[in-house]
């Protein structure tokens, strides 16, 4: 099996807290009845969530992410997303943590 799935499949193993919150409000087509996908391999890189159907990607951030390595990578990496057709959000876990009806909100906006 490819490597990367090996991988999807550790990080669907060992989501964050805030992922899982998410994913509570992602699974079973909650929102809009869009499938999402959670640790999902779009060429090289492993995305948090995604729904194919509306060319939507989630990502939840971590304080790691501030710092200018990590902004640059991701960066790249949204750039990337976006030439493969993909809209790219991101949420930082705090937002997940106290506010999770405005991620939801954010959410649903873009996929109508």
């Amino acid at each position: 099996m490819d490597e990367k799935y090996v991988k999807a499949r550790q990080l669907r193993n060992n989501m964050t807290l805030q992922e899982q919150k998410l994913w509570y409000y992602l699974r079973n087509r909650q929102i809009n009845n869009c499938r999402f996908r959670r640790q999902y391999p779009v060429g090289n890189y492993i995305v948090d969530f995604v729904c194919r159907s509306k060319n939507l990607i989630i990502e939840v951030d971590g304080g790691q992410h501030n710092k200018s390595e990590n902004i640059n990578y991701d960066d790249e990496r949204t750039k990337y997303l976006k030439s493969c057709g993909f809209n790219v959000i991101r949420f930082w876990n705090n937002e997940i943590d106290e506010n999770i009806e405005d991620v939801y909100n954010k959410i649903l906006r873009y996929l109508d």
